[in-house]
């Protein structure tokens, strides 16, 4: 009998720690979303710490969107896990770097229409929460797609039109979330971000990729401030933030973006450990557990950290190779901007680089 009593204090206490943990996520003023593209079995335990998932992606077909491919069943996975988290919402992303149809459908008031349409039907169909648009960027061929000048005013002629059918098809009983990928400076141009505003819960900004394959130098991929050595007008999160609050956006409406993969650069310039130097060759991306395995004070790699910059990078002397990424400790950096100023929380490009949810769960106590 006394065991038994043991067992059941030992199981009533664990019950009580599970419900205070899950009252303090429900409480917190912060939102933590990721991008997922898919949902394994070995990401289970990062659940707990996510507010929202968003689905990437649908695509524009014509005028219409749609699910490709194995979509729907990548993201029935998604929307699965609502069974064990009830309080989980799983929206829809459409777009993506590369993924064109934007500015032709947006061009006419027939395409918006269409568009804003087969959005809500295909939210509400696969019983989801609401839409991402993710056009990159309005204006803009970099990635190849189709660009008009005539595109400023037709985004925000979109999202009127995205709102109004998710409000539309949701009825009174719910409400179906808009949110946008953005980034700031040149790639900002071509939204008029105070007209689009009002139609949206909240923006994604993606603090990350200041440094990549296009750029002169190696840096901070995802720095929170402008490094010391980082040339005048260097992007970084602080830039992005105020540039948004600057065009009217209140400051809850913003989470800025954490990289969980990172960015490695060969024959670098040696001075300065790597930083901010002069590369022959951009080599690839590395998830956040190749980083870890590889590139964390092994292999002839020594990790640093940039105090002003808030940001880390490895630099290996002998094979001159730079490796810039978020850790641990840039991402808590994060979180204490985010509470400093106000904002809306961190959302995180994307699910499948962190399996083991170590950086969901930095985001998530850096937030608390």
């Amino acid at each position: 009998m006394e065991s038994l009593s043991r067992h059941f204090v030992i199981g009533l206490f664990a019950i009580l720690v599970s419900a205070c943990t899950a009252a303090a996520h429900a409480a917190s003023p912060y939102r933590v979303v990721g991008y997922a593209t898919d949902w394994t079995t070995q990401q289970a335990a990062a659940l707990e710490n996510i507010d929202a998932l968003i689905f990437a992606f649908a695509k524009v077909e014509g005028n219409d969107v749609a699910l490709p491919g194995d979509a729907p069943e990548r993201l029935a996975k998604l929307v699965a896990l609502k069974r064990a988290k009830p309080a989980l919402q799983v929206v829809i992303a459409v777009g993506g770097w590369g993924a064109g149809g934007f500015s032709e459908a947006a061009a006419t008031a027939q395409g918006r229409e269409a568009f804003a349409r087969s959005a809500a039907q295909l939210v509400k169909a696969h019983g989801a929460d609401g839409i991402d648009v993710d056009w990159e960027y309005p204006g803009r061929s970099d990635a190849g797609i189709a660009a008009s000048a005539a595109d400023r005013a037709n985004f925000t002629a979109l999202l009127k039109a995205l709102r109004a059918a998710l409000d539309a098809s949701a009825g009174e009983e719910r409400h179906y979330t808009l949110s946008i990928a953005a980034a700031e400076g040149s790639f900002a141009e071509g939204i008029d971000i105070a007209a689009v505003e009002p139609y949206l819960d909240w923006f994604n900004l993606m603090t990350y990729d200041f440094v990549n394959s296009t750029t002169p130098t190696t840096g901070h991929h995802a720095g929170v401030y402008p490094s010391s050595l980082a040339p005048s007008g260097a992007r970084s999160v602080d830039g992005a933030v105020r540039e948004y609050l600057a065009a009217g956006v209140p400051s809850r409406k913003l989470l800025i973006g954490a990289a969980f993969y990172g960015r490695e650069f060969g024959e670098v310039t040696p001075s300065h450990d790597g930083l901010y130097q002069r590369y022959e060759r951009y080599v690839t991306e590395h998830s956040w557990p190749e980083i870890k395995r590889d590139y964390l004070g092994r292999n002839g790699f020594v990790q640093h950290h940039d105090a002003k910059a808030q940001a880390s990078w490895s630099w290996n002397a002998r094979t001159r190779s730079f490796v810039t990424y978020d850790d641990p400790a840039s991402i808590a950096a994060k979180a204490a901007y985010v509470k400093a100023h106000g904002l809306g929380g961190i959302m995180y490009w994307e699910q499948r680089h962190d399996p083991e949810g170590e950086l969901v769960e930095a985001v998530r106590s850096g937030l608390r």
